[in-house]
């Protein structure tokens, strides 16, 4: 990267898409061999020659420093013939050299970019829509761009055409954002390296194996299903270490949560039988278990003595009763469990929590060696952690855009590419990972739409193989294991979303799983080439219509409505978030009970178990079309938080939710041509 990453384009104008006005010499690739992995190039702007251009080979970035960090760029109009200067980041353009501290004047507008942005019912701020006003008579731009750009820009830097597709996909990057931001500076972190994800793999991976060791030797119980995942996703909301995934610096260290969870596997895990012997194995091996346990732990006499009496009276209660129903063993079960609990856990309470704490040490530690790891990578291609950028001392409001780095990145290392049978491959080293075909041209399209640094896709295969290894090591390597913190809204809702409620922002997707082009995830080193505006805790939206399906953490969830909260009494202008949370009530959520006593609460409705599906997490692993969605087995509850202004904009009338609702409803699987119709 030669110089500060620029923002992702926009639809309200951009330099390089017209052939009639310009000509940006920028190769693309247009085929990969499928054994070396070698890029093949081709001219994917325009086939046509172009005039010569009196411009250095960079001629984007043939700027001064401060003019670059400002978000200027320097094109070549074809039309006119002459060089102009665009800004990524205010989306003005000039045809004389910028000077910084001096405001643009519409007037001086070569391209017709600063232009009223009425773009279908998007609502613009009045700081912004003055900087952006234009007259009426003339034509929106938003919509003659974005008709422009359309086939362009689907397969940038990818083999695929449009044309191609024999099916629809199950994405729109057509759809342009109406979320608004103020100016950011760059994050400072080190872009991606398939070095150091395998280290930091590698480290997740014996850290997953300890905590299990841990669990076993201490407490005689495998680690909770999911749990390592659930504790990261806790730990990341009040974490402040540098690593990406780890947590290294958490305020208070141990995490309750972690605790409860462990202990309610504590002395065995308890699961929902399905006959009665079951249910009467269950409820002995809890007996069994439970003795056992205080006899070798340390507690009191009176603990003791209550603990024994309950399992001795269960023990008779099972000699004596030959016939029991199926809810009378869940009823002595329960009753045995409420008797015994409090004793055992204060048994085990040291134990467990030192489980914990060590669990976060070691994590603490290992973020130190990915850091160390990281540094040494870089420092060989003479490339320095530096200082982080300053924040503008006045930032402007622009349209949302990807995240930027402003630690440069170097040339990655080569990665094969395969497609064989509609499933690509990806191999770095000895190390092979897989995606289907179709969420690989995603991918594809997703790199050419917002990454700037890399305009011949030089580093695309390293960093799509990076992405795939964060997101292997975050899931764990059990088939189960964390998919249910990617699932994701089908896109029949998603289309429903965007046209009655203005929709066009995911507050938590990944590039892997999102439905449009402008999202936030939780891994902004990997995920911003791919359009990720960062996390959602740290976006900052002052106006816009946004969807929220977060992963099923409690503190999450509880993070998201405060945050949410804040943002929606912040702004006088249109802000809306549509909220998708699990109906639990057995007990509620905080999370839940905070929602519905929002003060900007306007509608709530509830999905019903098995009456509305949900994208599978692994979508974009090589699986079954008929296994893309799946019924949830919990009721969703759908809840509106907007302000004044986005409830006159977006609210939820009566006919708007019934059309969520009915977008919501499983498919039925089409006939066979032997079925009756």
């Amino acid at each position: 990267m030669s110089g500060p990453v620029v923002p992702e384009k926009t639809t309200m104008g951009e330099p390089g898409n017209s052939k009639n006005e310009l000509c940006i010499q920028t190769s693309l690739p247009s085929s990969v061999n499928s054994k070396s992995g070698n890029v093949e190039h081709q001219n994917s702007v325009n086939s046509e020659p172009c005039s010569p251009q009196p411009m250095s080979p960079d001629q984007v970035h043939d700027l001064p420093p401060e003019l670059l960090q400002a978000g200027w760029r320097k094109f070549w109009s074809r039309r006119e013939g002459r060089p102009y200067y665009f800004n990524k980041l205010t989306n003005e353009s000039l045809w004389e050299t910028p000077t910084l501290g001096i405001l643009h004047d519409p007037i001086t507008d070569p391209l017709g970019i600063n232009t009223d942005s009425s773009n279908g019912g998007v609502p613009v701020p009045a700081a912004l829509d003055k900087r952006l006003s234009r007259p009426s008579t003339e034509l929106n731009p938003v919509a003659a761009v974005a008709k422009r750009r359309a086939s362009a820009e689907l397969c940038i830097g990818s083999p695929l055409k449009k044309a191609q597709l024999n099916y629809k996909p199950f994405w729109n990057f057509d759809i342009p954002t109406n979320a608004v931001i103020k100016e950011r500076a760059p994050l400072h972190l080190p872009p991606p390296h398939p070095e150091t994800e395998l280290y930091r793999s590698t480290l997740v991976m014996k850290l997953r194996q300890q905590y299990q060791d841990m669990c076993t030797q201490r407490e005689n119980i495998d680690a909770p299903v999911d749990s390592f995942n659930r504790w990261l996703l806790e730990r990341k909301v009040i974490d402040k270490g540098k690593d990406p995934l780890l947590p290294s610096d958490c305020s208070p260290e141990l995490s309750q949560s972690l605790v409860h969870e462990i202990m309610n596997d504590i002395p065995i895990k308890l699961v929902k039988p399905k006959f009665s012997q079951d249910a009467r194995k269950q409820l002995y091996k809890y007996a069994e278990a439970a003795k056992k346990m205080i006899e070798s732990r340390k507690a009191s006499q009176e603990a003791r003595k209550i603990v024994k009496w309950n399992v001795d009276e269960t023990f008779k209660w099972l000699r004596k009763r030959h016939t029991p129903s199926y809810d009378d063993y869940l009823e002595r079960l329960t009753h045995l469990k409420r008797q015994c609990e409090p004793f055992l856990y204060e048994a085990a309470e040291e134990s467990v929590k030192a489980i914990v704490t060590k669990v976060y040490k070691l994590s603490s530690e290992s973020a130190q060696k990915i850091h160390a790891k990281t540094w040494e990578i870089f420092n060989e291609q003479n490339i320095t952690e530096g200082n982080p950028a300053p924040e503008p001392s006045n930032p402007r409001l622009t349209y949302c855009y990807a995240v930027q780095l402003s630690i440069p990145s170097m040339r990655l290392p080569v990665v094969e590419r395969q497609i064989e049978n509609e499933i690509a491959t990806l191999k770095y080293k000895t190390e092979t990972l897989k995606m289907n075909q179709e969420h690989f041209w995603k991918m594809e399209q997703l790199y050419g739409l917002n990454c700037r640094d890399d305009p011949r896709f030089d580093n695309f295969l390293a960093r799509v193989w990076c992405l795939l290894k964060r997101y292997q090591t975050y899931f764990g390597c059990s088939p189960n294991e964390g998919k249910g913190n990617q699932g994701a809204l089908t896109p029949a809702v998603m289309e429903c979303l965007n046209r009655v409620f203005g929709v066009t922002f995911e507050c938590f997707a990944s590039p892997l799983n999102c439905f449009f082009k402008q999202y936030c995830s939780a891994f902004p080193d990997t995920d911003g080439f791919f359009g990720s505006r960062g996390p959602f805790l740290d976006f900052y939206p002052t106006s816009g219509s946004f969807e929220a399906n977060p992963p099923f953490s409690d503190e999450l969830m509880e993070a998201t409505v405060d945050h949410m909260e804040s943002l929606l009494s912040e702004t006088s202008e249109p802000l809306s978030f549509i909220v998708f949370i699990p109906d639990w009530r057995d007990p509620p959520t905080e999370a839940l009970i905070r929602l519905e006593s929002s003060k900007f609460k306007r509608k709530q409705f509830n999905c019903p178990p098995f009456e509305h599906e949900y994208r599978h997490g692994f979508q974009h692993l090589p699986c079954a079309k008929s296994e893309m969605s799946a019924k949830a087995s919990f009721g969703t509850l759908v809840v509106f938080l907007q302000n004044d202004a986005g409830f006159a904009r977006w609210g939820p009338t009566p006919e708007k939710i019934k059309e969520l609702i009915l977008a919501s409803k499983p498919k039925d699987p089409l006939p066979s041509p032997s079925s009756p119709s």
